[in-house]
């Protein structure tokens, strides 16, 4: 994923333009219309992910495995279609799409010969990723950074003729802003763009994104869905699990603690202290949500560069059973980050465009299923979430 240089100077709070909304643009209801999924981190591990496997299922070449969109439960609700996805977004690097594939299928991400069977998907895509920012040297406000993404989205949204855009910020974990901080973060800046463009947002990332409030205003005004904050992939799913179940069986935590071993750009970007510390706030969120307030321990983040894009997370439990019987859990947890996290994007995309499509705005709490950090009102154990995502998509079924 991608990583943003630090900004100084100063702007005034961003509002919105005049520009329609997506869900105002012309083009069939229902599945029928093409909708664009623009990510922030376009020539990320995850997003090159999302858009290879995309164009693979469409193709008939492999299963949605991990696509939850794809079950039995969904299969009514309106969700547009993979092949009507036309993905588009922002990035600071230059490396192609189709590049950063044959690394991905070198390091074992995506299946070997994938990136050559997909190559024009990739290729397409790579040719709507324009150019984020602020990159060192850039002297643009915030204001005028705002407007140029605005402008680069309405203008992928005209060209494709899109009956509506959702905007995925997959980008690299940013340190949150300080109290004095003069500018917005990067992640602002696109969300920002995205509400001006009318777009449907959410983000997987840690990083501030809507949650500043210097957007607050334009947020409630816009009455666009949005959802969530850091996608919950690995170590905190587990924690969803595991938590309520100590909880339900009355068996007291006495400490959590937790260990990652990670590489790629992740590894790099999350061994700046102030973005591990941005992303540790996600994972113990469940276990405070859960017990009501966070048992004992740390969950430390160490960048290993060997290990590429996969990841190992290692939790220590301790725990009292009966009688006070001293008691330990351990689980490891080895996966792909970037394998895990790409159909549960994919998934945001096709329920944030039909939320948007039928009128279904502001904060999405039933999407809490695919966060560490949901928005408010969700619940924290993964089955409830679950439950209430399947409700989610009877309500949208209902609206067709």
């Amino acid at each position: 994923m991608t990583a943003h240089a630090d900004r100084e100077g100063r702007t005034d709070t961003p509002g919105r333009t005049d520009a329609p909304p997506s869900s105002e643009r012309t083009g069939p209801a229902g599945t029928a219309g093409r909708t664009g999924v623009w990510f922030i981190g376009a020539r990320g591990s995850v997003a090159t992910t999302a858009t290879a496997g995309c164009a693979a299922i469409a193709a008939g070449l492999h299963p949605p495995t991990g696509m939850v969109t794809e079950t039995p439960p969904f299969a009514d609700s309106g969700l547009p279609a993979l092949t009507s996805l036309v993905f588009g977004g922002h990035d600071t690097l230059d490396c192609p799409s189709a590049k950063r594939a044959e690394a991905l299928a070198d390091g074992g991400v995506l299946p070997h010969g994938l990136p050559s069977a997909v190559r024009a998907e990739l290729d397409a895509a790579d040719a709507e990723i324009r150019p984020g920012g602020p990159l060192p040297g850039d002297s643009r406000t915030d204001r005028e950074l705002i407007a140029a993404f605005t402008a680069d989205l309405t203008d992928f949204a005209d060209r494709h003729d899109l009956a509506r855009t959702v905007v995925l910020n997959v980008a690299s974990t940013e340190p949150a802003p300080g109290p004095g901080d003069p500018r917005l973060p990067a992640s602002s800046l696109y969300a920002a763009a995205a509400l001006r463009a009318g777009c449907a947002y959410a983000n997987f990332t840690p990083s501030t994104g809507l949650r500043t409030p210097a957007l607050t205003d334009a947020v409630a005004a816009s009455g666009l869905p949005h959802a969530g904050r850091d996608g919950k992939t690995g170590q905190t799913l587990l924690r969803s699990v595991l938590a309520p179940m100590f909880l339900q069986r009355a068996l007291a935590v006495r400490a959590w603690s937790g260990s990652n071993l990670l590489g790629g750009g992740d590894g790099a970007a999350l061994a700046d202290p102030a973005a591990a510390a941005a992303k540790n706030a996600g994972k113990e969120r469940v276990l405070a949500d859960t017990f009501g307030t966070a048992p004992e321990g740390e969950v430390h983040i160490d960048d290993v560069p060997a290990m590429g894009d996969w990841k190992t997370a290692w939790d220590h439990v301790a725990f009292d059973g009966f009688l006070g019987s001293r008691m330990i859990l351990q689980t490891i947890w080895q996966g792909c980050d970037s394998a895990l996290a790409a159909p549960l994007v994919l998934d945001l995309a096709r329920l944030l465009a039909r939320a948007h499509e039928v009128g279904i705005g502001g904060p999405l709490p039933e999407l809490g299923f695919y966060f560490k950090d949901p928005d408010g009102g969700a619940p924290a154990a993964l089955a409830e979430q679950y439950a209430t995502l399947l409700a989610f998509a009877e309500r949208l079924r209902g609206r067709a």
